[in-house]
């Protein structure tokens, strides 16, 4: 279904102002519930409209929309022997079409229509120059049997499968080395068919790791929009090392429970990249910004810097939604979060990191948060130990400072923020201002720290812990911290 996008480019500059629509009438349950559903279904409409054409309101189109030809040349994938019932093979069709798109790269590149049907195949790569459009009712689904699968060597910066050493899975849909791509379309689906990857996983009976719905390699220049993705084996869209990056009107789902590490989008050692009006509810991170992992991650020294995430709606029962880390060793720095609600979740947003990392994690911004229904707001950990072998340095220590959060609200949450440093991985320069968060009930420690340095500027809901130093709204000093290291994380709650 699709809706009509008149408004979309206007909607793109203004500030989402969540706070309205979280007045005192939401005392029930069952009527945020109601709220939070419409809210969310509605972002999906909303933020999947195409740009291109085509005008419904919650109905069926009486006619397929024209596909837009968006490159010199444009072939459809029937046109190379496909076939979309679901049950023909099409990886043939598919690696056919490409091939004859890699050949057009001076003239501009070509289009691969993917009519409406079901188009099975198993992964296949694309080429540079190229342009994935998915038409309406179209979905491309990933052959479930791992012996279709091809193994690729782990990546340089992980040095581990990272659910087993050597080799792993590659992406159901691959690229590396590439340059202009585009996977778009009329919201279109991209299904990796994940559950039967989820429950080998669960009974251990998987030799390697499981590879990602859509991975983009050491690439440049990628626009991914207007399509929606589902069920991936495991993370589900990873641009690894790659610069120029817009993923924008992407809906992403799996289930919420018993769908292991299906993150949403995983930037990793990524620059340059925009992430914005998307839906996203997954079985893990909606977003885990990542850059390697321990001593692979710190050698291999790419960091992921200049992101910016805007206007999203998020939902992760079992993790966050969004996150930092664990993987971080190569450095993150420079990314702003901005326009984000989550709903129904463990955890709002995460930095996660611990001994032996290395890296760091500094210049991050979060404006305007709201968070529904959440467990715990903000998190920081510093001691999630999990590395890829035994040959890490465990005096690698990351730094994790100049973090800021204005703006946070939200109703239904226990434990608005818990920042966790430690004597080896302090967190420093942290600025909290202009938050008001309701819980879900009143306890001694609802603000938890340990070592941390930082301010708050003005007055916020629920009062601060006392490692924060105090500033009036003009920005003069009030009361200083009698220690930064006092600690009063309660993990029973």
């Amino acid at each position: 279904m699709m809706v009509d996008t008149s408004t979309l480019g206007r909607f793109h500059h203004q500030k989402l102002d969540f706070k309205r629509w979280v007045p005192t009438l939401l005392t029930s349950y069952k009527t945020l519930f109601t709220v939070l559903w419409i809210a969310a279904f509605a972002s999906i409409f909303v933020w999947q409209r195409n740009i291109v054409g085509g005008f419904f309101v919650f109905g069926r189109a009486t006619a397929a929309r024209p596909i837009p030809k968006l490159r010199p040349v444009a072939f459809n994938l029937t046109d190379f022997g496909g076939i979309g019932d679901g049950v023909t093979l099409n990886t043939g069709a598919f690696e056919r079409a490409i091939s004859a798109i890699s050949k057009l790269g001076k003239k501009g590149g070509g289009q691969l229509n993917v009519p409406s049907g079901r188009w099975l195949t198993a992964p296949f790569n694309l080429t540079s120059h190229m342009t994935l459009f998915l038409a309406e009712d179209s979905v491309i689904l990933g052959l479930d049997d791992e012996k279709y699968w091809p193994l690729m060597p782990p990546l340089p910066s992980y040095g581990y499968g990272r659910e087993h050493p050597g080799p792993r899975y590659g992406s159901l849909i691959h690229g590396q080395n590439l340059k202009d791509i585009v996977i778009t379309g009329h919201n279109g689906t991209i299904n990796g068919q994940g559950q039967a990857w989820w429950k080998k996983y669960r009974q251990k009976r998987l030799n390697h790791t499981r590879g990602p719905l859509v991975q983009i390699m050491w690439s440049s220049d990628i626009v991914i929009t207007n399509i929606t993705l589902r069920d991936s084996p495991f993370w589900t869209l990873h641009p690894y090392d790659c610069k120029n990056i817009t993923i924008r009107h992407v809906t992403i789902l799996a289930p919420v429970f018993e769908a292991p590490n299906t993150d949403g989008i995983d930037p990793d050692s990524c620059e340059d990249m925009l992430i914005e009006d998307c839906y996203i509810s997954t079985g893990d991170d909606a977003i885990a910004i990542k850059s390697g992992w321990d001593q692979y991650g710190i050698a291999y020294g790419r960091p992921s810097k200049n992101i910016m995430i805007r206007n999203l709606v998020v939902r992760s029962m079992v993790s966050a939604g969004v996150s930092i880390g664990s993987e971080m060793s190569g450095g993150v720095f420079n990314v702003t979060v901005e326009n984000l609600l989550v709903w129904d979740s463990r955890r709002a947003v995460r930095i996660k990191t611990a001994p032996g990392r290395g890296g760091y994690v500094r210049q991050i911004t979060y404006r305007n948060l709201t968070f529904e229904n959440v467990r715990v707001g903000i998190v920081m950990k510093t001691d999630y130990n999990e590395h890829p072998d035994n040959g890490y340095d465990p005096t690698a220590l990351p730094v994790l400072k100049d973090i800021s959060f204005t703006s946070v609200h939200g109703q239904g949450v226990r434990v608005p923020v818990r920042i966790h440093g430690s004597e080896e991985i302090p967190v420093r320069n942290v600025t909290f201002q202009d938050m008001s968060v309701g819980l879900t009930y009143k306890k001694k420690h609802i603000f938890q720290c340990a070592f941390v340095q930082g301010r708050v500027i003005g007055t916020i809901f629920p009062a601060p812990c006392v490692n924060l130093d105090r500033y009036n709204e003009q920005g003069q000093l009030v009361e200083h911290s009698a220690s930064q290291n006092v600690t009063d994380i309660d993990y029973d709650f």
